[in-house]
């Protein structure tokens, strides 16, 4: 009974390859009633490496919040008004004497009633009202000054993506990267947190959000850093992408997140332009720092010797003509292909080939 579901699933594999195999040397035909026994998808991997992302050095941890431009600061001077009644711009509450709230400009100064500009930027709050104590000296013989943060508005982050409620957020206290996602309130159902990613200053950091949350992997969480994106696709639009000696070089998509080699190879074309079948190149994403460079024996499959390979979102499929020296011959000829879609890669990809290939 095994051997005849291994027979019909090798026709069914001949039937679906024999239309595009024709430029393949080592495609056989069966005489009727052939029987092969059918390996699975491993059996044509003649290669395998597994490459990571260098760690980054850990950054220096933030234990203070440090004012910024944006931030509404408000300053109490008891006694002050006393001092200086004819001025209408003072005003008093309950708390005691209120100069009132001020806005740090991007200057990095707030704008203070008698003493004008005052530097703030990038001091905690105790450091601000230690210097605001030596400036109201010249006004009062033992001034107290308090402040206090109305508004947070200098340190934003982006949550976009498949967050339950995506959007600005402005940091308030140093914060994890857990403590990040979190602010969106949790993950949409179809997030695909293989391909989360962490943006700073427009690159791609090593971060895995992936093992974060799945493994609680703690070197993971990274303290976050004003205009940090975190950004989390979903797993409704996977695709592989196809290069090299085919008709239709590009994206391929996955319908219900399914798709083989020689479905793909199918889309995109093959069979026209001479190539070598025997080191099918395949970069293959894990998570965000971990990945693998497989290459593949698609005359395998051709001729049912073993199972076509199901492909993984975001796979970079390559097609060379003849057989080349090694991957670093390989990365070079498909370098161009990867920068003009840099934005649709993997993270891994993006910080393992590209941003190494401009440093």
């Amino acid at each position: 009974m095994v051997s005849m579901k291994r027979s019909a699933l090798f026709l069914m594999v001949v039937v679906g390859l024999a239309f595009f195999m024709g430029g393949c040397s080592r495609y056989e035909m069966y005489a009727p009633g052939t029987v092969v026994d059918i390996n699975d998808e491993t059996a044509a991997i003649v290669e395998m490496e597994d490459v990571s992302v260098a760690a980054r050095a850990p950054d220096e941890i933030v234990t203070e919040y440090r004012v910024g431009a944006g931030d509404v600061l408000s300053i109490s001077v008891p006694g002050l008004v006393e001092s200086n009644n004819r001025d209408d711009r003072y005003r008093r509450d309950d708390q005691g004497d209120t100069l009132g709230s001020f806005r740090v400009y991007t200057s990095g100064k707030i704008l203070l009633p008698l003493v004008g500009g005052i530097e703030v930027a990038g001091m905690t709050v105790e450091e601000i009202q230690i210097k605001l104590i030596e400036v109201f000296l010249s006004y009062i013989k033992k001034p107290v000054v308090s402040v206090e943060i109305l508004e947070f508005k200098s340190q934003p982050i982006y949550l976009l993506g498949k967050f339950n409620q995506p959007g600005l957020y402005y940091l308030d206290r140093p914060t994890s990267l857990l403590h990040g996602l979190a602010l969106g309130s949790g993950l949409d159902d179809r997030a695909n947190l293989r391909g989360a990613r962490l943006v700073r200053a427009e690159r791609v950091l090593p971060v895995d959000i992936y093992q974060l949350l799945n493994y609680n992997d703690a070197k993971q969480n990274v303290q976050l850093r004003s205009g940090d994106a975190i950004y989390v696709p979903g797993n409704e639009d996977q695709q592989v992408f196809v290069f090299g000696q085919v008709k239709k070089p590009g994206a391929v998509n996955m319908d219900n997140g399914r798709l083989n080699l020689v479905q793909a190879l199918s889309s995109a074309g093959l069979g026209d332009k001479p190539y070598d079948d025997e080191h099918i190149r395949i970069i293959r994403s894990l998570t965000p720092t971990r990945g693998q460079l497989l290459v593949v024996d698609l005359g395998m499959m051709a001729n049912g010797y073993a199972l076509p390979m199901p492909l993984m979102d975001g796979d970079i499929v390559y097609v060379p003509k003849t057989r080349m020296g090694g991957w670093n011959e390989e990365l070079q000829e498909l370098l161009p292909s990867l920068q003009a879609i840099g934005a649709t890669l993997q993270p891994f990809v993006q910080m393992k080939y590209l941003l190494d290939s401009n440093d």
